[in-house]
């Protein structure tokens, strides 16, 4: 049992009551309950408030139940890159077998640069590893800030991030501006799970 739902049931509310206060639908409270998803920041400090605990509490123990839920961590530019976003969106199960072979994450698309193969909205599930092979697909953060999903071609000179979608053109970065700007491999795209 997550700490929102025994908060919930020591409080005597059910579920709507609790979406009514939160300004949030029920299914939204339901998925804080069964671990699925974590609530957002406005959502956090309205349950601080209604339940009379820290945002830390109510974030160290409202975790998964399973060890092999792996986080989703806000969302991945396939197209131009955009802001890394960090913060905990969703989880996602991966099988024992994977869990064993490092650290993953999840990672939300944003774009169309990596169509069709790579869809809007479609979930990434990423290894941590900061080398990746040639030709393999990679989570790439650029200046520190910018996160993207490209086909990672390297060579002597330098690294080209490359797109599925032939609309949008190749990145390419000189040795040099790997080192100064930085660009850093995040991960290793290991897996697709596509979203309907």
């Amino acid at each position: 049992m997550t700490i929102i739902k025994d908060l919930r049931l020591k409080k005597g509310i059910t579920q709507r009551e609790l979406a009514e206060m939160c300004g949030v639908h029920q299914t939204a409270v339901s998925q804080w309950e069964k671990g699925r998803t974590l609530p957002d920041k406005s959502a956090l400090i309205k349950l601080s408030d209604i339940f009379g605990v820290s945002i830390d509490t109510l974030m160290k123990k409202n975790t998964p139940v399973s060890k092999n839920s792996i986080p989703v961590l806000g969302y991945v530019r396939a197209g131009c890159p955009a802001e890394a976003i960090e913060n905990i969106i969703d989880y996602e199960d991966i099988s024992p077998e994977m869990a064993a072979k490092g650290e993953f994450f999840g990672l939300k698309v944003v774009g169309d640069s990596m169509s069709p193969r790579i869809c809007q909205d479609d979930v990434v599930i990423v290894r941590k590893q900061n080398h990746i092979e040639n030709g393999e697909i990679g989570v790439v953060l650029i200046n520190n800030l910018d996160a993207t999903i490209k086909k990672v071609i390297k060579n002597g000179t330098g690294i080209t991030l490359i797109p599925f979608n032939p609309d949008y053109e190749p990145l390419f970065f000189s040795a040099e501006e790997i080192v100064t700007l930085p660009v850093t491999i995040l991960g290793k795209v290991v897996e697709l799970r596509g979203k309907f």
